[in-house]
């Protein structure tokens, strides 16, 4: 059954950095299709970064250039390394592999 595991999260400064884990398991990782969207309080579920199979990637205009998505195949586990955090990017984010989502965690940047 497939299962995502997302961690990394916490309080953070404005101006400072954080990376993100989604450890994986019950399907085929290295030939999913993993995402890292947000939610932020009364907001909707918004896309952040997405990296195929091949390691391709693509970023939101939010977060390009500040955010970076990568993936360790024999771990299972992709990556979110954020830098450069505003407190905009306060959010609940959560992994997605096309099929199902993790629980999400929580990334609080203070001002």
């Amino acid at each position: 059954q497939p299962h995502l595991v997302e961690s990394g999260g916490g309080l953070v400064q404005s101006g400072g950095s954080q990376r993100l884990s989604c450890q994986t398991s019950g399907f085929t990782f290295s030939r999913a299709v993993m995402s890292w969207y947000r939610q932020a309080p009364g907001e909707q579920r918004e896309w952040v970064a997405t990296i195929g199979s091949a390691g391709n990637t693509l970023y939101a205009d939010l977060v390009k250039g500040r955010f970076t998505i990568s993936r360790d195949n024999a771990k299972n586990t992709v990556y979110l390394q954020m830098n450069s955090l505003k407190p905009d990017d306060t959010a609940v984010y959560l992994c997605h592999n096309e099929i199902i989502w993790g629980q999400g965690t929580q990334v609080t940047v203070l001002a």
